[in-house]
């Protein structure tokens, strides 16, 4: 919940993330509810937003989609411009946003928020595990930003999985996530890795003709909630 619903646009409307401005890493977003979102970052004041109703509306592009989302008004762009020295804005997916997914992927009604192209992502530790160990050194599994993190599997296993189930909730894994320069940025420190980790050890056993791949894209195919522990069911694997 709440996943993605907010983001930087620049002067232009594009979106920005932490592979253009890795400070942006040291930014907690928390939301409150109902829809109130605090943000806290090193040297500056803390602030709670709440999306304001009638808000005015921003053509906004995340990759090649192009959105109408709502501005988050001038509090939040004051503060997000001062605290990366350059003018941003800072935009909200609210009820009235629309972006359908991939047409090859996903099913007619299908929408994403601003995420760079599906609503959810998985990941074994096994896998994270596994690179840390190939790496030589810890890599953790923050930096590939997953929702979620399924204990108990053979690393990679999520490559062989087509539909499975998480709690009572199904989900349709539709295709691997292919990974960037972001995944260099230490999550703790907001520098980039200074021997380009893990991308380095990735290359070496996880390319693919599509790129780097690690963890996979997945859609819900139903509402309701998940938590902590919940088991996990392949419900068919891939061919």
């Amino acid at each position: 919940m709440h996943d993605r619903r907010w983001m930087l646009v620049d002067a232009e409307g594009r979106f920005l993330t932490g592979r253009q401005l890795p400070q942006l890493v040291m930014v907690r977003a928390t939301p409150m509810e109902p829809d109130r979102l605090r943000l806290d970052a090193p040297g500056m004041p803390a602030i709670e937003i709440t999306p304001a109703v009638g808000a005015a509306r921003i053509a906004a592009t995340v990759w090649d989609s192009s959105v109408s989302a709502a501005d988050g008004g001038p509090e939040a762009a004051r503060w997000f411009s001062d605290y990366l020295g350059r003018p941003v804005r800072l935009v909200h997916a609210d009820a009235a946003m629309q972006r359908a997914l991939d047409t090859a992927y996903s099913l007619p009604g299908d929408e994403v928020s601003f995420a760079d192209g599906y609503p959810l992502l998985l990941l074994t530790r096994a896998a994270a595990d596994e690179l840390s160990a190939r790496a030589g050194r810890e890599l953790g599994w923050r930096r590939f930003r997953p929702n979620l993190l399924i204990d108990g599997a053979p690393a990679h296993a999520e490559d062989g999985w087509r539909r499975v189930r998480i709690g009572k909730i199904a989900f349709d894994v539709v295709k691997p996530c292919v990974r960037c320069v972001f995944t260099t940025i230490d999550p703790d420190s907001g520098v980039a890795e200074s021997d380009g980790q893990p991308l380095t050890t990735l290359k070496s056993y996880r390319r693919s003709p599509k790129g780097i791949t690690f963890g996979q894209n997945l859609i819900a195919r139903g509402s309701g909630t998940i938590r902590v522990g919940d088991p996990v069911d392949v419900l068919s694997p891939r061919d």
